[in-house]
């Protein structure tokens, strides 16, 4: 927002960002987050087209810095998934429509980036604060599983929490509620060889610290919604 010439300061950007964490667990999917943080940053007087492309650039930051942490979990991958099944997999028919959607957001997505694109420093500083926020988040769950006395790596916790973040961003629960923890449940049991009984309890710590985060925008949310501008 701030390279795009909004003249949003850290207060309201603190603010928008925490009304989004909140509605995002009380919302269907993550788009609940996204419609409150588009809200609030209108009523604060920011421009609409710049305030909804902020929204596609966050989300496309975000989802390429996952991506960036996916291979770290692609050995234990392969050696969970036969062979047989992988190359089926890659011939599957769905993947053909598949390949069509995804090529169609890309071309909306770099309509909506266009005024980034003159900024490729904002970008490259937005993707290192994405990645800090996720070796934050990959280290949580390191700390915690090895306090249950799992001997996990980190870089394989790396590389499951990504998978658990794509499958997530279906839109078949609030905020991923549930599928967030079946997911993640499967991968780190399955893939990542801990016990049931931790992969389960890791899940709803990670569910739990999250929501629990994300409270001090239940704070900021009235005075958004209501327009009020921080001095």
């Amino acid at each position: 927002m701030h390279s795009a010439g909004t003249g949003i300061s850290a207060r309201q950007s603190i603010r928008l960002t925490f009304a989004m964490l909140f509605s995002s667990n009380f919302l269907p999917t993550t788009i609940g987050g996204d419609v409150v943080r588009l809200a609030g940053a209108i009523h604060l007087g920011f421009d609409q087209a710049i305030s909804v492309a902020s929204l596609v650039v966050d989300r496309l930051v975000g989802m390429i810095g996952m991506a960036m942490a996916l291979p770290f979990g692609i050995p234990a991958y392969f050696r969970y998934m036969p062979a047989p099944v992988t190359a089926t997999a890659i011939t599957l028919p769905w993947l053909e429509p598949l390949t069509t959607r995804v090529r169609r957001f890309f071309q909306e997505t770099l309509q909506a980036v266009r005024v980034w694109l003159r900024h490729p420093r904002s970008l490259i500083a937005a993707l290192g604060f994405t990645w800090v926020h996720m070796l934050l988040t990959f280290g949580m769950i390191w700390l915690l599983l090895n306090a249950m006395g799992e001997g996990i790596s980190y870089w394989l916790v790396m590389g499951l929490w990504s998978a658990t973040y794509f499958v997530t961003l279906l839109p078949v629960s609030i905020n991923g509620m549930g599928v967030q923890e079946l997911a993640m449940t499967f991968f780190y049991v399955t893939i990542g060889g801990i016990s049931p009984s931790s992969g389960f309890t890791v899940a709803l710590m990670v569910r739990l610290l999250q929501t629990l985060a994300s409270l001090p925008g239940a704070v900021f949310i009235p005075g958004i919604l209501a327009g009020r501008k921080g001095k």
